[in-house]
């Protein structure tokens, strides 16, 4: 269980964590650390959602579906969108990072690296499929705004990379 939603009955953190990422469909809103509070009281939920980024188009539709989630198992929910503190990538968790690899986009690397990786010709971002760091930035904006494009140079695959921001 996220560690600062500790205090949700765990039929509500079920709930939660099967609303996916229109964007990133194997990430749950748990993964990407979105939801940022629940409130509980008797049968209604107040959840407290924050964009990946501002105007995220996503966003409409992850508090529809968080709605419909937590509706489904008898709760009222209000979901509000919250955008200080902003979201950054350390929200991401552990498990979240796994399954950006796993489905192909390379997770953030620390902010430091970043910035290199974005602005210098750094070659520090590994391939999701064949892990060689011989990548190469194609576009600052890949499929999102959240993400770059990257393109491996000895496997030839393009990827994704999310973005680090603070």
């Amino acid at each position: 269980m996220v560690g600062h939603l500790s205090h949700i009955a765990p039929e509500i953190y079920q709930a939660l964590y099967k609303v996916s990422d229109p964007e990133v469909p194997v990430l749950s809103v748990l993964d990407l650390g979105i939801v940022r509070d629940v409130k509980q009281s008797e049968k209604q939920l107040e959840v407290d959602i924050t964009p990946t980024y501002s105007g995220c188009p996503a966003m409409d539709m992850i508090a529809v579906e968080i709605k419909y989630a937590l509706e489904s198992i008898g709760f009222q929910a209000k979901v509000n969108l919250v955008l200080s503190p902003a979201w950054t990538t350390d929200f991401l968790t552990e498990e979240g990072k796994d399954k950006l690899l796993k489905y192909g986009i390379a997770p953030p690397l620390e902010t430091s690296l970043d910035k290199q990786v974005l602005f210098e010709d750094a070659r520090l971002v590994p391939c999701p499929q064949c892990q060689s760091s011989n990548t190469k930035l194609v576009s600052q904006f890949g499929s999102t705004a959240c993400k770059s494009l990257f393109k491996c140079e000895d496997c030839l695959e393009p990827f994704d990379y999310f973005k680090c921001h603070k």
